[in-house]
């Protein structure tokens, strides 16, 4: 009998309540008739499967009942239902938005077989960050370490192919025979490197699947096929999966090195990057003491510019900068704020709703409907409207999904972008749930135990004063989060505004710049070289419309360009720790191409060639380091193992972008390169000032380069001002994403000021009435009402400065400078938010002055 009582629990309480009794009687009768162990298993099973359909049954039409009741009143209080979906889609889009990214970049695993004990290897130095391994290290230390199932190294090296179609000049990773397997990565077609190919030095390569379908159009043959890299033979062995991308996104194609014959003995020259497998059962700590205490015992055969040199170990996935990792965390707080306000005015349009319908839930409590059902009735209206809201919430989030992806560092080893699939969509609905539940049930309940029949025959109103302070502090919340929200985007807008602001050092309008890499050993020699460049340059300047053109090593803020020792000749103790320089290599007339002034001396000439002393052009931070007060004409100093004579000197540059100070900068002739010298010092991207549209020049350009060399492939054809707005594109993102939810949360916290007064004008439309009766004047009525709103904005505005100016803090590396309680900021969102609470007052305050007693008195 037990059994049978637990099971008569599935159904709908007002049924139990009823019937409960005479079901327990009939079933025990029933049973007594069932004698014998199988005779009442079979009459438990038939009842069990009889209880659970017909309770399901009872639940399915109570439900169906509950719901033509919702859409019916919801259909009858359009501007509630509209506004109620609404917030929660803002709420709910936001949130689908920002966890899609974080998803994508901290939740989902990489692609890779046992992805966590994959781990990045980095070389330190005492007082100093992690950087690049040279080849010799990572040779001394790769063969001695014991916590690693296994190692390998890559490096980055953009080559040119020729191939099917036009000539491309493409991304590629050198790669040890080990690397690629240490992954746990299969190809999709052919196979990986050996190490027999890395003992010999092979030609083999590795294509990626986007390569094979845009260069080669998916040709199933392509295995064996031989291609040019660089003028170079190379055959390809293998294609990678479509979801492969590793190191990064960029990367067509990966050929092999042999870390024992790496031409590079240098300890100082820092390029290799190194990534190792952890042994099962050992952690990353262990594995860093390890590798550190093995550079230690090394540090003997170590340049004496090392200073105990230790190891630096992170997870793949974790490879990317801090102000990445902050960006997103404040971007998931950011959708948190908007939730936060999204839920909190829903729960006070549901309170609301709750209160205005009191007289209705009397009647129906009147007419036999009990607590539990008036409580689920409210539960069903706000899980319908959560769901709708949920719905088109989602729809927000795809759209937004677009701008948001570009927060995703390019650095993230994932070949996909983010997407709105399956796991997206459970936590959309998870949200929706959470939200419909947790924002309905306590105005629910509310109403439903607020249920007095007194109130038929006097007209109670039910504006409780405990419900009025929930309300307020609902809206006060609402406030408080668009204050955070306002302050935090109002920063990063002035700390855009500043970079933006930040003078370059060169002249953007006008200017068209290309990359034409030169490929070894087809242009080793200097005057082949010379040749190319004489034979594009003439033929550019001779265009109509082209005032200028130049080569250069590689542009300002495209973060090309090494670092190099300065020794000047009267200064030798430097020597011992000398201090660096960027260096470029330039053709005659840069400067002028690209708005650099001269301030003294002159330019790079035709006759700054190998036979003649080796002379450099220096820039004024350059001056002030070394010769600081001197005339730095003729001084000399040892710069690129070849001691150079300033004949010039020109203006700083931010070679790194405007938020890094210029360093000190050598602009050397492009004839003063050694044959045989790594094709890193080649001018490879060509500067043109030309007033003609870049659809007439682009393909003359193109057509003086095939004329040049035909296999030579010309990629990066950018303006110089785009170039200076893509550095600044991020930090543009992060304004226009914080700024979106702000303005929402601005919107929303409005709204919720808005909706708090006007339904308080109407609940106290009684009391205003008696007011005026007796002998209030409007101006009294509009102060009653505005010093609510005021209260209410105060209230918020006054903790959400202190929250904002934590989080300022929190985010400074995001700032460019900006001081985290700027004065400018606080002051204009303060200014905002008082025109905020006057502008959601208004309409509430015009309603509470037309009232008419007469008819307020009749209102009840």
């Amino acid at each position: 009998m037990r059994l049978y009582q637990l099971l008569l629990l599935l159904y709908p309480k007002s049924f139990r309540n009823e019937y409960s009794p005479e079901l327990v009687s009939i079933f025990r009768a029933r049973l007594r008739d069932h004698a014998g162990f199988f005779a009442r298993l079979g009459l438990y099973l038939e009842t069990i499967a009889d209880v659970v359909r017909n309770a399901l049954a009872s639940h399915a039409d109570i439900l169906q009942q509950d719901l033509r009741f919702t859409f019916r009143a919801l259909r009858r209080a359009p501007a509630f239902t509209t506004a109620a979906i609404v917030v929660t889609a803002l709420g709910i889009g936001a949130n689908t938005a920002a966890f899609s990214i974080v998803d994508f970049v901290f939740l989902r695993q990489l692609p890779y077989a046992d992805a966590d004990r994959l781990l990045k290897v980095s070389q330190t130095e005492a007082g100093g960050g992690a950087f690049q391994q040279s080849p010799a290290l990572y040779r001394e230390w790769s063969t001695s370490a014991r916590t690693f199932l296994g190692v390998g190294a890559y490096f980055l090296r953009a080559v040119n192919l020729v191939g099917d179609g036009e000539p491309q000049r493409i991304e590629r990773a050198v790669v040890t025979s080990t690397l690629l397997p240490l992954l746990g990565v299969q190809p999709f077609r052919g196979r990986l490197f050996t190490i027999e190919e890395e003992r010999t030095g092979s030609n083999s390569v590795v294509i990626s699947h986007a390569l094979w379908q845009s260069q080669f159009g998916g040709d199933e043959d392509i295995i064996g096929r031989r291609l040019l890299l660089d003028g170079n033979p190379g055959v390809v062995i293998g294609i990678m999966p479509a979801t492969f991308n590793f190191p990064s996104r960029d990367i067509a194609l990966w050929s092999v090195v042999n870390p024992e014959t790496a031409s590079d003995d240098d300890h100082n020259n820092h390029y290799w990057n190194a990534v190792a497998r952890l042994r099962p059962a050992v952690s990353v700590a262990q594995a860093s003491a390890e590798l550190t205490a093995l550079l230690l015992r090394l540090e003997r055969s170590l340049p004496d510019s090392y200073k105990k040199p230790g190891a630096s170990m992170v997870r793949l996935r974790d490879e990317f900068s801090a102000q990445s990792r902050l960006l997103l965390y404040a971007l998931l707080g950011a959708a948190a704020c908007v939730l936060l306000i999204a839920c909190a005015n829903l729960a006070n349009l549901l309170l609301a709703r709750a209160l205005t319908r009191h007289r209705e839930m009397l009647v129906r409590s009147a007419m036999g409907a009990g607590r539990e059902r008036l409580v689920r009735q409210s539960i069903t209206e706000s899980l319908v409207l959560a769901a709708a809201g949920g719905s088109l919430g989602v729809t927000i989030a795809y759209a937004a999904l677009p701008l948001l992806t570009r927060l995703v560092p390019t650095t993230l080893p994932i070949a996909q972008s983010p997407s709105i699939d399956t796991r997206i969509i459970l936590f959309a609905l998870g949200l929706t749930a959470l939200t419909g539940l947790g924002f309905g049930v306590l105005p629910a309940w509310r109403a439903a135990g607020s249920v007095d029949l007194s109130g038929l025959r006097d007209g109670n109103r039910a504006g409780g004063g405990r419900r009025e302070r929930a309300r307020s502090a609902l809206v006060v919340a609402e406030v408080m989060a668009s204050v955070v929200l306002l302050i935090s985007a109002g920063l990063l807008m002035r700390a855009l505004l500043r970079v933006q602001n930040v003078d370059p050092g060169f002249r953007t309008e006008n200017v068209l710049t290309m990359r034409t890499a030169l490929p070894l050993p087809k242009y080793d020699s200097t005057v082949t070289r010379a040749a190319y460049y004489r034979g594009v340059l003439e033929q550019v300047r001779s265009l109509p419309g082209v005032a200028s053109a130049a080569f250069i090593t590689g542009l300002p803020m495209s973060m090309q360009g090494g670092m190099w020792p300065v020794v000047p000749e009267d200064q030798p103790l430097l020597a011992q720790h000398p201090p660096s320089a960027s260096s470029r290599f330039v053709t005659p007339g840069y400067f002028g191409s690209i708005g650099i002034p001269l301030k003294r001396g002159r330019d790079i000439a035709e006759s700054d060639n190998l036979s003649q002393p080796y002379v450099a052009v220096v820039s004024e931070s350059f001056v002030k380091k070394f010769w600081p007060g001197q005339d730095p004409i003729g001084k000399r100093f040892k710069f690129l193992n070849d001691v150079r004579t300033v004949v010039g000197v020109v203006g700083d540059v931010h070679m790194r972008g405007p938020e890094q100070s210029s360093e000190p900068q050598v602009y050397a002739s492009h004839q003063q390169v050694q044959n045989g010298q790594s094709n890193f010092y080649y001018p490879k991207d060509l500067v043109i000032r030309s007033s003609l549209p870049q659809a007439t020049l682009i393909p003359m350009l193109r057509s003086i380069v095939r004329r040049v060399d035909p296999q030579q492939p010309i990629s990066h054809i950018r303006t110089l001002s785009e170039i200076v707005s893509d550095v600044t594109a991020a930090r543009s993102v992060q304004v226009r994403v914080l700024g979106a939810f702000a303005l929402i949360a601005f919107l929303l916290a409005a709204g919720g000021i808005h909706g708090l007064l006007a339904f308080t004008v109407s609940q106290r439309q009684r009391e205003i009435g008696v007011r005026m009766a007796l002998g209030a004047q409007r101006g009294e009525i509009v102060r009653m009402v505005m010093r609510r709103g005021v209260l209410l904005g105060v209230a918020g505005v006054v903790p959400g400065i202190v929250i904002a100016y934590a989080a300022g803090r929190a985010m400074q590396s995001l700032l460019a400078g900006v001081n985290p309680g700027d004065g400018l900021t606080f002051g204009a969102v303060v200014i905002l938010c008082g025109v905020m609470t006057i502008v959601g007052s208004l309409l509430p305050v015009l309603r509470a002055i037309r009232v008419d007693p007469a008819t307020a008195f009749r209102a009840d």
